[in-house]
Protein backbone atom coordinates (compact mmCIF):
# COMPACT_ATOMS: atom_id res chain seq x y z
CA UNK A 1 0.00 0.00 0.00
CA UNK A 2 1.22 3.78 -1.17
CA UNK A 3 1.20 6.96 0.64
CA UNK A 4 0.95 9.15 -2.77
CA UNK A 5 1.55 12.43 -0.62
CA UNK A 6 4.45 11.20 2.01
CA UNK A 7 6.01 8.56 -1.24
CA UNK A 8 5.74 5.89 2.29
CA UNK A 9 5.08 2.51 1.48
CA UNK A 10 3.99 -0.21 3.45
CA UNK A 11 5.24 -3.25 2.93
CA UNK A 12 4.84 -7.17 4.71
CA UNK A 13 3.60 -4.56 8.22
CA UNK A 14 6.97 -2.99 7.11
CA UNK A 15 7.09 0.76 6.66
CA UNK A 16 9.38 1.98 3.61
CA UNK A 17 10.29 5.38 3.03
CA UNK A 18 11.02 5.96 -0.42
CA UNK A 19 13.62 9.00 -0.83
CA UNK A 20 12.57 11.19 -3.62
CA UNK A 21 14.62 11.62 -6.73
CA UNK A 22 15.29 13.90 -9.29
CA UNK A 23 17.20 13.53 -12.24
CA UNK A 24 18.76 16.71 -13.85
CA UNK A 25 21.06 17.26 -16.42
CA UNK A 26 19.56 14.86 -19.12
CA UNK A 27 20.28 15.17 -22.54
CA UNK A 28 18.54 14.23 -25.63
CA UNK A 29 19.75 10.91 -27.28
CA UNK A 30 19.68 10.75 -31.17
CA UNK A 31 17.90 7.81 -31.92
CA UNK A 32 18.85 7.77 -35.50
CA UNK A 33 16.73 6.84 -38.60
CA UNK A 34 14.24 3.80 -38.54
CA UNK A 35 13.94 3.19 -42.48
CA UNK A 36 17.66 2.91 -43.50
CA UNK A 37 17.48 4.64 -47.12
CA UNK A 38 18.28 2.84 -50.04
CA UNK A 39 21.27 2.76 -52.58
CA UNK A 40 21.16 3.42 -55.72
CA UNK A 41 21.68 -0.55 -56.47
CA UNK A 42 18.99 -1.63 -53.81
CA UNK A 43 16.33 0.62 -55.64
CA UNK A 44 17.45 -0.83 -59.10
CA UNK A 45 17.28 -4.46 -57.66
CA UNK A 46 14.01 -4.40 -56.17
CA UNK A 47 12.59 -3.66 -59.95
CA UNK A 48 11.33 -6.98 -60.73
CA UNK A 49 11.72 -6.01 -64.79
CA UNK A 50 15.67 -5.41 -64.03
CA UNK A 51 16.21 -8.76 -62.15
CA UNK A 52 14.70 -10.36 -64.86
CA UNK A 53 16.41 -9.02 -68.25
CA UNK A 54 19.43 -9.39 -65.95
CA UNK A 55 18.76 -12.92 -65.96
CA UNK A 56 17.76 -12.57 -69.65
CA UNK A 57 21.30 -10.93 -70.75
CA UNK A 58 23.13 -13.07 -68.33
CA UNK A 59 21.50 -16.15 -70.49
CA UNK A 60 22.78 -14.80 -73.63
CA UNK A 61 25.75 -14.02 -72.89
CA UNK A 62 26.18 -17.41 -71.95
CA UNK A 63 24.86 -18.47 -75.38
CA UNK A 64 27.41 -16.27 -77.23
CA UNK A 65 30.42 -17.20 -75.41
CA UNK A 66 29.56 -21.06 -75.86
CA UNK A 67 28.98 -20.89 -79.33
CA UNK A 68 31.81 -18.66 -80.18
CA UNK A 69 34.19 -20.53 -77.88
CA UNK A 70 33.41 -23.60 -78.02
CA UNK A 71 34.16 -24.27 -81.40
CA UNK A 72 30.60 -24.95 -82.17
CA UNK A 73 29.02 -25.82 -85.77
CA UNK A 74 26.76 -23.12 -86.60
CA UNK A 75 24.45 -25.38 -88.45
CA UNK A 76 23.63 -26.92 -85.48
CA UNK A 77 23.81 -23.68 -83.14
CA UNK A 78 24.48 -20.59 -84.48
CA UNK A 79 25.59 -17.71 -82.40
CA UNK A 80 23.46 -15.14 -80.72
CA UNK A 81 24.43 -12.62 -82.59
CA UNK A 82 23.67 -14.52 -85.94
CA UNK A 83 20.37 -15.84 -84.86
CA UNK A 84 19.61 -12.09 -84.22
CA UNK A 85 20.96 -10.70 -87.25
CA UNK A 86 18.52 -13.44 -88.96
CA UNK A 87 15.55 -12.06 -86.57
CA UNK A 88 15.95 -8.58 -87.72
CA UNK A 89 16.42 -8.92 -91.45
CA UNK A 90 13.22 -11.21 -91.04
CA UNK A 91 11.11 -8.51 -89.48
CA UNK A 92 12.56 -5.67 -91.34
CA UNK A 93 12.95 -7.33 -94.90
CA UNK A 94 11.10 -11.05 -94.55
CA UNK A 95 7.99 -11.87 -94.05
CA UNK A 96 8.15 -12.98 -90.29
CA UNK A 97 5.55 -9.94 -89.74
CA UNK A 98 3.33 -11.28 -92.04
CA UNK A 99 3.72 -15.12 -90.22
CA UNK A 100 2.87 -13.92 -86.79
CA UNK A 101 -0.20 -12.28 -88.16
CA UNK A 102 -1.50 -15.16 -89.19
CA UNK A 103 -0.61 -17.38 -86.33
CA UNK A 104 -2.12 -14.70 -83.72
CA UNK A 105 -5.46 -14.01 -85.64
CA UNK A 106 -6.18 -18.25 -85.64
CA UNK A 107 -4.89 -17.85 -81.98
CA UNK A 108 -7.46 -15.35 -81.07
CA UNK A 109 -9.88 -17.15 -82.87
CA UNK A 110 -9.62 -20.38 -81.01
CA UNK A 111 -9.09 -18.83 -77.61
CA UNK A 112 -12.37 -16.80 -77.32
CA UNK A 113 -14.22 -20.00 -78.67
CA UNK A 114 -12.43 -21.81 -76.21
CA UNK A 115 -12.80 -19.24 -73.10
CA UNK A 116 -16.68 -18.99 -74.56
CA UNK A 117 -17.85 -22.91 -74.24
CA UNK A 118 -15.47 -23.14 -71.26
CA UNK A 119 -17.95 -20.54 -69.44
CA UNK A 120 -21.05 -22.25 -70.38
CA UNK A 121 -20.09 -25.51 -69.01
CA UNK A 122 -18.41 -23.77 -66.18
CA UNK A 123 -21.75 -22.12 -65.46
CA UNK A 124 -24.08 -25.36 -66.10
CA UNK A 125 -21.99 -26.85 -63.69
CA UNK A 126 -21.90 -24.38 -60.64
CA UNK A 127 -26.12 -24.06 -61.16
CA UNK A 128 -27.04 -27.76 -61.41
CA UNK A 129 -25.82 -31.18 -60.01
CA UNK A 130 -26.24 -32.87 -63.39
CA UNK A 131 -23.90 -29.78 -64.74
CA UNK A 132 -20.82 -30.97 -61.91
CA UNK A 133 -21.28 -34.21 -63.34
CA UNK A 134 -20.95 -33.64 -66.43
CA UNK A 135 -17.87 -31.22 -66.63
CA UNK A 136 -16.20 -33.66 -64.39
CA UNK A 137 -16.41 -36.38 -66.13
CA UNK A 138 -15.84 -35.22 -69.58
CA UNK A 139 -12.68 -32.80 -67.75
CA UNK A 140 -11.32 -36.44 -66.91
CA UNK A 141 -12.12 -38.18 -70.56
CA UNK A 142 -10.75 -35.16 -72.71
CA UNK A 143 -8.32 -33.03 -70.85
CA UNK A 144 -5.37 -35.67 -70.92
CA UNK A 145 -5.61 -36.08 -74.52
CA UNK A 146 -3.41 -34.25 -76.22
CA UNK A 147 -4.83 -31.42 -78.66
CA UNK A 148 -2.43 -32.34 -81.29
CA UNK A 149 -2.78 -35.87 -81.51
CA UNK A 150 -6.63 -34.79 -82.70
CA UNK A 151 -5.56 -32.98 -86.01
CA UNK A 152 -5.68 -35.83 -88.23
CA UNK A 153 -9.11 -35.98 -87.51
CA UNK A 154 -9.72 -32.24 -87.34
CA UNK A 155 -8.28 -32.08 -90.46
CA UNK A 156 -10.49 -34.92 -92.16
CA UNK A 157 -14.01 -32.62 -90.77
CA UNK A 158 -13.05 -29.76 -91.49
CA UNK A 159 -10.43 -29.76 -94.40
CA UNK A 160 -7.19 -27.99 -94.81
CA UNK A 161 -8.17 -24.56 -93.31
CA UNK A 162 -8.42 -22.47 -90.26
CA UNK A 163 -11.23 -24.24 -89.05
CA UNK A 164 -8.74 -27.41 -87.99
CA UNK A 165 -6.53 -24.98 -86.62
CA UNK A 166 -9.56 -23.49 -84.61
CA UNK A 167 -10.63 -26.77 -83.66
CA UNK A 168 -7.27 -28.29 -82.10
CA UNK A 169 -7.24 -24.48 -80.37
CA UNK A 170 -10.35 -24.73 -78.69
CA UNK A 171 -9.71 -28.32 -77.39
CA UNK A 172 -6.27 -26.71 -75.86
CA UNK A 173 -7.89 -23.90 -74.42
CA UNK A 174 -11.42 -25.30 -73.16
CA UNK A 175 -10.39 -28.18 -70.68
CA UNK A 176 -7.48 -25.76 -68.80
CA UNK A 177 -9.98 -23.29 -68.54
CA UNK A 178 -12.66 -24.94 -67.52
CA UNK A 179 -10.79 -27.20 -64.70
CA UNK A 180 -9.89 -23.96 -63.07
CA UNK A 181 -12.64 -22.06 -63.17
CA UNK A 182 -14.58 -25.11 -61.69
CA UNK A 183 -12.21 -25.67 -59.09
CA UNK A 184 -12.25 -22.33 -58.24
CA UNK A 185 -15.93 -21.98 -57.99
CA UNK A 186 -15.55 -25.15 -55.69
CA UNK A 187 -13.50 -23.02 -53.22
CA UNK A 188 -15.58 -20.21 -52.55
CA UNK A 189 -16.15 -19.58 -49.09
CA UNK A 190 -19.85 -20.39 -47.66
CA UNK A 191 -20.12 -17.29 -45.87
CA UNK A 192 -20.02 -15.53 -49.69
CA UNK A 193 -22.83 -18.27 -50.91
CA UNK A 194 -25.18 -17.42 -47.96
CA UNK A 195 -24.69 -13.65 -48.69
CA UNK A 196 -25.58 -14.48 -52.67
CA UNK A 197 -28.63 -16.64 -51.60
CA UNK A 198 -29.90 -14.09 -49.08
CA UNK A 199 -29.98 -11.18 -51.58
CA UNK A 200 -32.45 -13.73 -53.77
CA UNK A 201 -29.12 -14.61 -56.31
CA UNK A 202 -29.98 -17.30 -58.62
CA UNK A 203 -28.27 -18.98 -61.63
CA UNK A 204 -26.35 -17.01 -63.71
CA UNK A 205 -26.59 -14.06 -61.77
CA UNK A 206 -25.64 -15.67 -58.86
CA UNK A 207 -22.42 -17.04 -60.75
CA UNK A 208 -21.49 -13.44 -62.26
CA UNK A 209 -22.16 -11.17 -58.75
CA UNK A 210 -20.46 -14.02 -56.51
CA UNK A 211 -18.75 -17.07 -57.27
CA UNK A 212 -16.51 -14.79 -60.44
CA UNK A 213 -15.26 -12.19 -58.49
CA UNK A 214 -14.43 -14.87 -55.57
CA UNK A 215 -13.15 -17.00 -58.21
CA UNK A 216 -10.74 -14.51 -60.45
CA UNK A 217 -7.33 -15.74 -59.19
CA UNK A 218 -8.66 -19.48 -59.90
CA UNK A 219 -10.04 -17.95 -63.26
CA UNK A 220 -6.97 -16.14 -64.31
CA UNK A 221 -4.55 -19.30 -63.45
CA UNK A 222 -6.97 -21.07 -66.16
CA UNK A 223 -6.74 -18.41 -68.48
CA UNK A 224 -2.61 -18.45 -68.56
CA UNK A 225 -2.86 -22.01 -68.41
CA UNK A 226 -5.44 -22.27 -71.71
CA UNK A 227 -3.73 -19.47 -73.55
CA UNK A 228 -0.01 -21.07 -72.86
CA UNK A 229 -1.50 -24.88 -73.95
CA UNK A 230 -2.76 -23.19 -77.30
CA UNK A 231 -0.25 -21.07 -78.34
CA UNK A 232 2.27 -24.23 -78.13
CA UNK A 233 -0.43 -26.34 -79.75
CA UNK A 234 -0.16 -23.89 -82.61
CA UNK A 235 2.64 -23.89 -83.30
CA UNK A 236 2.89 -27.45 -83.57
CA UNK A 237 0.15 -27.49 -85.74
CA UNK A 238 1.07 -25.21 -88.00
CA UNK A 239 4.15 -27.32 -88.39
CA UNK A 240 1.97 -30.26 -89.42
CA UNK A 241 -0.64 -28.19 -91.05
CA UNK A 242 1.30 -25.92 -93.11
CA UNK A 243 3.36 -28.79 -94.34
CA UNK A 244 0.35 -30.19 -95.99
CA UNK A 245 -1.33 -26.79 -97.42
CA UNK A 246 1.93 -25.08 -98.43
CA UNK A 247 1.34 -22.12 -95.79
CA UNK A 248 1.09 -20.78 -92.54
CA UNK A 249 2.22 -19.12 -89.64
CA UNK A 250 4.75 -19.10 -87.24
CA UNK A 251 5.13 -22.99 -87.44
CA UNK A 252 5.35 -22.92 -90.88
CA UNK A 253 7.90 -20.75 -91.03
CA UNK A 254 10.00 -22.60 -88.71
CA UNK A 255 9.21 -25.79 -91.05
CA UNK A 256 10.28 -24.29 -94.09
CA UNK A 257 13.93 -22.76 -92.47
CA UNK A 258 14.54 -26.23 -90.98
CA UNK A 259 14.24 -28.00 -94.59
CA UNK A 260 16.19 -25.66 -95.80
CA UNK A 261 19.43 -25.64 -93.50
CA UNK A 262 18.52 -21.98 -92.43
CA UNK A 263 19.41 -22.11 -88.81
CA UNK A 264 19.58 -18.87 -87.40
CA UNK A 265 16.28 -18.19 -89.26
CA UNK A 266 15.01 -20.96 -87.37
CA UNK A 267 16.36 -19.40 -84.29
CA UNK A 268 14.53 -15.99 -85.19
CA UNK A 269 10.97 -17.98 -85.66
CA UNK A 270 11.74 -19.69 -82.22
CA UNK A 271 12.38 -15.77 -80.93
CA UNK A 272 9.49 -14.32 -81.95
CA UNK A 273 7.06 -17.50 -80.98
CA UNK A 274 8.88 -16.63 -77.20
CA UNK A 275 8.65 -13.01 -77.34
CA UNK A 276 4.96 -13.17 -77.97
CA UNK A 277 4.50 -15.41 -75.15
CA UNK A 278 6.76 -13.57 -72.91
CA UNK A 279 4.74 -10.46 -73.70
CA UNK A 280 1.42 -12.02 -73.24
CA UNK A 281 2.42 -13.36 -69.80
CA UNK A 282 4.28 -10.57 -68.45
CA UNK A 283 1.86 -7.62 -70.17
CA UNK A 284 -1.52 -8.74 -70.55
CA UNK A 285 -2.50 -11.02 -67.75
CA UNK A 286 0.41 -9.27 -65.10
CA UNK A 287 -1.64 -6.04 -65.83
CA UNK A 288 -5.48 -7.92 -65.50
CA UNK A 289 -3.68 -9.38 -61.99
CA UNK A 290 -2.62 -6.16 -60.28
CA UNK A 291 -5.66 -4.26 -61.13
CA UNK A 292 -8.17 -7.21 -59.94
CA UNK A 293 -7.00 -9.82 -57.68
CA UNK A 294 -3.64 -7.65 -56.58
CA UNK A 295 -5.24 -4.73 -55.71
CA UNK A 296 -8.00 -6.21 -54.26
CA UNK A 297 -5.70 -8.11 -51.12
CA UNK A 298 -6.57 -11.68 -53.13
CA UNK A 299 -3.22 -12.52 -54.04
CA UNK A 300 0.23 -11.43 -53.50
CA UNK A 301 2.34 -8.96 -56.23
Amino acid sequence: MRNAATNVFALDGVTVVRPEFEATGLKKVATGSFARPLSVFERISNIDAVRKFSILILLLAAWQVYTTAGNVEPLMFPTFTSALTAFYGAMVHGDLLLKVWISVKVLLMGYAVGLALAAVLTVFAASTRIGSDFLSTVTSMFNPLPAIALLPLAMLWFGLGTGSLVFVLVHSVLWAVALNTHSGFLSVSETQRMVGRNYGLRGVRYVAKILIPAALPSILTGMKIGWAFAWRTLIAAELVFGASQGSGGLGWYIFLNKNELQTPQVFAGLFTVIMIGVLVENVIFRNVELKTVNKWGMQRG
